[in-house]
């Protein structure tokens, strides 16, 4: 196999294919390889919308054959290490790869050990998550008959951030169209404000108030006990929580000290923590 290109891209997913089709848009000599080790490209900004009953899962999948860009090759390998000085990379089976220039877009890897109870839970119980299951998420939703729906996100980077609040307005969409007069829907997040972009932050609030959807800033979610069904998160910013229990006790969520928060739940949908590959992260 040929093991010198001009462009080397880490990832066939939406990142790397996109990449790889402009620039060979720009020049079709241009010599790229994209490393994949996937059969299946799927498309995962569509599986919020599985989630939310709209899409179907199977239709977010394709062949990553169908998808590489007309001109570039597609090595089905797995890079095990970057080696930058010398513009190579090593991989699981064809060994090194030398390259001109390198594009990394591999995407991120879930720690499912980031938060207390998630991987023993992940999947039953009512957790959930679009980023693993969007069918559970949906079955979730479906039946839900009243209670706490909380959504809810890690405080590492993930994927889409706007992923874990999306699904909670679909949710609330659908509580309000089947007429489920007792359902709380809650979004609680590490962060300080909705979303990082004033003009987006001002029309999400307003969501936020048509819905009646509990907005809880500066909590991060730290354990969940799948059997109890309680969420636990830590404040962040104790004496600004303080001010922002929604409605008495509606929740029937209760603060411990001044940062634990302890929260029942029906549906509990959440971004798992994420972080780096190996290879990037060593």
């Amino acid at each position: 196999m040929k093991n010198k290109f001009q462009i080397v891209i880490v990832g066939a997913g939406t990142g790397g294919i996109m990449t790889a089709a402009q620039l060979l848009r720009k020049d079709k000599n241009l010599e790229i390889a994209i490393i994949d080790p996937s059969d299946v490209h799927v498309y995962q900004p569509a599986w919020t919308l599985v989630g939310g009953g709209a899409f179907n899962f199977e239709k977010t999948k394709r062949p990553t054959s169908s998808v590489i860009p007309k001109g570039a090759k597609w090595i089905k390998d797995k890079v095990i290490s970057l080696e930058p000085e010398t513009n190579s990379l090593t991989t699981e089976r064809n060994g090194q790869i030398n390259y001109d220039y390198l594009v990394l877009s591999p995407g991120l890897v879930y720690d499912l050990d980031g938060i207390e109870g998630l991987r023993e839970n992940l999947g039953k119980n009512g957790v959930c998550s679009n980023y693993t299951d969007p069918n559970y998420t949906w079955q979730l939703i479906k039946n839900f008959k009243g209670g706490n729906a909380v959504f809810t996100q890690p405080i590492t980077p993930i994927k889409c951030g706007g992923a874990p609040q999306k699904i909670a307005y679909l949710a609330a969409d659908y509580f309000r169209k089947k007429k489920i007069k007792n359902a709380e829907v809650v979004f609680a997040t590490p962060g300080s404000v909705i979303f990082g972009v004033k003009d987006f932050a001002n029309t999400l609030m307003q969501v936020i108030y048509r819905y009646g959807i509990h907005f809880k800033p500066h909590y991060a979610p730290v354990k969940i006990d799948g059997e109890k069904k309680l969420v636990y998160f830590k404040s962040i910013a104790p004496e600004e929580n303080q001010c922002v229990i929604n409605e008495g006790n509606v929740l029937n969520e209760e603060f411990h000290g001044e940062t634990e928060i302890v929260m029942p739940y029906d549906i509990l949908h959440l971004a798992p923590p994420q972080m780096a590959p190996d290879f990037i992260r060593n």
